[in-house]
C-alpha cells in the first residue's frame, strides 16, 4: 500500500471540499445568519489546513494508482469527506459530533436520513449545505475529483471504476478524465433544467435550487418539516418523479442519446426492468390503498377510528410518487407510508432494496442485478431437468462474462450479511424489529426514512449512539457497493509492498 499516495489523494479532496464550503456564505449572508458564516469559514479553514496536511505528507509519492490504492483512496475519500462534512453543523452548534457525522455521511452518501427533529429550525444556510453535499455526492466526489485532477492520469482508471456504481462501469470516453467531465456536464445540464422547470412551478429559487439539488442526486435532503409534502402541488409532484427517474439512469445512456442513438435506453434490458418495476409497483401500491386496511386500522379496536382507503386518483398520485422516490433512493415524501396498509409497507421495503439502475445516482443492489440473478436462477432451473445444457446469460443481447456473474452473488451475499448484522446489532440496542430492518435497508441502501420509528414522519435522532455510528458506516459501505469499504476489514490489504 503506497501511503503517500492516499494521503495526497485525501489532501487534493479536502482541499476541493474546502472550496465547496463557502458556497453557502452567500445564502447565509442573505438571510442575516452571521453565526452559520462564522461555522462555514471556520469548517472551510479546517479542511483547508487538513488538505495541506495532507499534500505535505503525500507530496513526493509517485502517481501510480494500484487497484488497493484506488479502493483505498475512494473508501476513505468518502469516510474523510463525512467527516468534514459535518463540520458546519458542529461548529455550529447546530449538532453534536456523533449527530454530525451522520448528518455529513447522509448528505455525500446521497442517503437522505437526517437526524434534525426540526429541520425548519436549523439555519437555511446549513439547509442548503446538506442539499449541496448530496448533489456534489451525487455526481461522486471521486469522479469530481478526477475531473478536476489530471495529476493521476491513466492510473485514475482504477479510483473511477472503484466509484461508478453496478457491477460492469463503463468507460463513457477512452480518456477516464473525459468521462468524469462529461458526467458533470450532462449533470449541470440537468440541474439547471430542474431549477426553473420548479420556479415556473412556482418555487422560490432557494427551494428550487435545494430540491434540485437533492432531488437530481436521489438524495433526498428538504429544507421542509414536510418535504415535498409541503408544497401540496401537483407540477411540482412531477417534476420531481421526472427527475428522480432521469437521476436513477444511467449516465451512460445520456451519452449513447447524445450521440444519437436516440432508442438507446429503449433497447437497454436494465432500463426497460428498470421502467416496468416503477410502473407495477405503482399499480400495486395504489390498489392496496384503495382496498387494503390501513396500518392503523389493524390495531384499531373500532372500524371507525380507522383511515378510509383512498381515492383512486389520491392512491395513483401517493403511489405514484412514493414508489419513484423509494427505488430511486431518493427518500422525498409526500404521504406517511408507514401508515399504508401491509402489503404496501412490504412492497416498499422491496423498492428499498432493488434500486435504481447502474453507473446512476441511486443507490440499492441495482435493476441490473436483480436481472442477472433471475436469469442465473432460471439457468440453474433448467439445467435441472436438461443438464447437458449449456446456455451463456445474455444481457440487452450481449454475453454476460463469468466474473461478472460471480461478482453479482458475491455483492448480494455481502449484503445479505451486512444486513442481518446490522439488524442484529440495532436490535440489541433495544430498537423494533421493524425499525431495525428498515434502518439497515434505509442506509446500505441509501434511501433514508425506514418505517416506525425511523419513518418518514420521523427521523433517526432517538437511535442511540453505536446505532448511528453503525448506520453511518453502512451508508458509505452501500454507496460504495460494499467491496470497497469491506476490504478493510482484511489485514493483507493494508501491507506495505
Amino acid at each position: 500500500m503506497n501511503y503517500r499516495l492516499i494521503a495526497r489523494i485525501l489532501g487534493y479532496l479536502a482541499l476541493v471540499i474546502a472550496l465547496f464550503m463557502l458556497t453557502p456564505i452567500p445564502w447565509a449572508l442573505y438571510f442575516g445568519e452571521y453565526l452559520a458564516v462564522r461555522a462555514f469559514l471556520a469548517s472551510a479553514s479546517f479542511s483547508a489546513l487538513a488538505g495541506a496536511c495532507f499534500l505535505w505528507i503525500g507530496w513526493r509519492a509517485k502517481p501510480i494508482v494500484m487497484q488497493r490504492e484506488a479502493l483505498a483512496g475512494v473508501g476513505l475519500g468518502w469516510l474523510f469527506a463525512s467527516v468534514l462534512g459535518g463540520l458546519p453543523f458542529l461548529f455550529g452548534n447546530v449538532l453534536g459530533p456523533v449527530d454530525a457525522f451522520f448528518e455529513g455521511a447522509s448528505g455525500f452518501t446521497t442517503t437522505g436520513a437526517t437526524v434534525l427533529s426540526d429541520i425548519e429550525a436549523a439555519p437555511k444556510s446549513a439547509l442548503f449545505w446538506r442539499s449541496l453535499m448530496q448533489w456534489i455526492g451525487g455526481g461522486g466526489i471521486i469522479v469530481l475529483f478526477l475531473a478536476v485532477l489530471p495529476y493521476l492520469g491513466a492510473g485514475g482508471k482504477q479510483m473511477f471504476k472503484s466509484e461508478v456504481t453496478g457491477p460492469d462501469p463503463r468507460a463513457l470516453q477512452p480518456r477516464i478524465k473525459d468521462s468524469a467531465i462529461l458526467i458533470y456536464k450532462i449533470y449541470l445540464t440537468l440541474t439547471v433544467i430542474q431549477t426553473g422547470a420548479y420556479m415556473i412551478a412556482g418555487l422560490d429559487f432557494y427551494n428550487a435550487l435545494c430540491h434540485t439539488l437533492s432531488g437530481l442526486s436521489t438524495g433526498g435532503f428538504s429544507p421542509q418539516q414536510a418535504s415535498v409534502a409541503a408544497f401540496d402541488s401537483l407540477s411540482v409532484e412531477i417534476i420531481t418523479i421526472v427527475f428522480m427517474i432521469l437521476g436513477g439512469t444511467s449516465f451512460a445512456l445520456y451519452f449513447a442519446v447524445l450521440r444519437g442513438h436516440w432508442l438507446a435506453p429503449f433497447r437497454d434490458t436494465e432500463w426497460r426492468f428498470y421502467i416496468g418495476i416503477l410502473a407495477g409497483f405503482t399499480l400495486l401500491i395504489a390498489v392496496s390503498l384503495m382496498t387494503g386496511p390501513s396500518r392503523f386500522a389493524e390495531t384499531m379496536e373500532t372500524a371507525e377510528a380507522a383511515h378510509e382507503p383512498y381515492g383512486a386518483g389520491e392512491a395513483l398520485r401517493a403511489a405514484g410518487f412514493q414508489v419513484v422516490s423509494i427505488m430511486t433512493s431518493t427518500g422525498y415524501a409526500t404521504d406517511d407510508y408507514d401508515g399504508w396498509p401491509a402489503a404496501s409497507r412490504m412492497l416498499m421495503v422491496l423498492l428499498m432494496f432493488i434500486g435504481g439502475c447502474a453507473g446512476s445516482t441511486s443507490g440499492g443492489a441495482k435493476v441490473v442485478r436483480i436481472v442477472l440473478l433471475f436469469k442465473m436462477v432460471f439457468h440453474r432451473l433448467e439445467r435441472t431437468f436438461r443438464p447437458k445444457t449449456i446456455r451463456a446469460v445474455r444481457l440487452s443481447g450481449e454475453v454476460v462474462e463469468e466474473e461478472a456473474l460471480q461478482t453479482v452473488y458475491g455483492f448480494l451475499g455481502l449484503y445479505f450479511i451486512a444486513t442481518v448484522l446490522g439488524c442484529v446489532f440495532l436490535s440489541a440496542l433495544g430498537l423494533p424489529f421493524e425499525t431495525a430492518v428498515s434502518a439497515c435497508f434505509a442506509t446500505i441502501s441509501n434511501i433514508g426514512p425506514g418505517l416506525e420509528i425511523v419513518g418518514p414522519a420521523q427521523d433517526f435522532s432517538t437511535i442511540p449512539a453505536p446505532g448511528k455510528v453503525m448506520l453511518t458506516l453502512y451508508m458509505v459501505l452501500g454507496r460504495l457497493e460494499l467491496f470497497s469499504i469491506a476490504v478493510f476489514l482484511i489485514p493483507s490489504f493494508w501491507r506495505v509492498r
